[in-house]
């Protein structure tokens, strides 16, 4: 579990996910330091563990904030 406050999202910054229509690559060091802080606290160590049980995917609902932020902010995530 403390693995998911090192999660590192890979980001493609050449491409774009489909949400806009130019590349928001160049926003990148702003939206992980943002979507970090904003995954970091809106969980806690319980929530990650039940979240974990249950994903498909093995992630924690740290990883899972973190990703969709991003992904919301335009960014296309590979992991």
């Amino acid at each position: 579990m403390l693995a998911s406050c090192s999660y590192k999202p890979v980001v493609d910054t050449a491409g774009r996910s489909g949400t806009f229509n130019e590349n928001k690559a160049h926003e990148i060091t702003d939206d992980l330091q943002h979507c970090k802080k904003l995954a970091k606290n809106n969980t806690s160590f319980i929530g990650n563990i039940v979240y974990w049980i249950g994903s498909p995917e093995a992630d924690t609902e740290y990883q899972s904030l973190y990703r969709k932020c991003l992904t919301n902010r335009g960014h296309s995530i590979l992991n």
